[in-house]
């Protein structure tokens, strides 16, 4: 891990996340979606916001896995991060997040409710910082992680997005 990466884990107080990489939650909106109001998917209330930092180091990643509510990444300083994401018809699509525009680095990305996705350094080096916002806001009780034998088994033309991006 570069020495960068060390001191944005402590000058921002980052703690190790399940799915890879530092995150420290810097937003959680006061109000609140009653269950009542919300799809069926969701067990139980939800604020109607959470914003996270997430640090990602070379050559750590994100595995796959899938949240039940929309989520924005933002890019803010690093090097450019490579986000994988598999949709609901099974199709992979790629984006990398980063600020060099004329690289075809996009600053901003939407990942869809329930699409597998996972990010990793797109140069093998390095680090990135980003920010993470999910409306209605992040619950822990709403995060699957992807398991490789059961991926394999459904998406089997993504053999190697699926072993990159797995811990198991």
């Amino acid at each position: 891990m570069s020495t960068a990466a060390e001191d944005l884990i402590r000058k921002l107080e980052l703690k190790p996340h399940p799915e890879g990489g530092f995150y420290r939650e810097t937003y959680r909106s006061s109000e609140v979606f009653p269950q009542a109001g919300l799809p069926q998917r969701f067990l139980g209330d939800r604020n109607f916001s959470t914003s996270i930092f997430f640090l990602l180091s070379y050559p750590d990643f994100s595995c796959l896995h899938r949240i039940k509510a929309d989520e924005t990444w933002h890019f803010y300083m690093g090097d450019p991060l490579k986000i994988v994401s598999i949709n609901a018809d099974g199709i992979l699509e790629e984006a990398l997040l980063g600020n060099r525009l004329d690289k075809g680095e996009i600053p901003q990305l939407v990942i869809p409710k329930g699409y597998w996705f996972g990010a990793a350094l797109a140069e093998k080096k390095g680090y990135a910082l980003v920010g993470c916002t999910v409306s209605p806001g992040f619950d822990f009780a709403d995060i699957e992680f992807g398991k490789k034998a059961d991926l394999l088994s459904e998406y089997p033309h993504l053999d190697d997005i699926v072993n990159a991006f797995t811990k198991d």
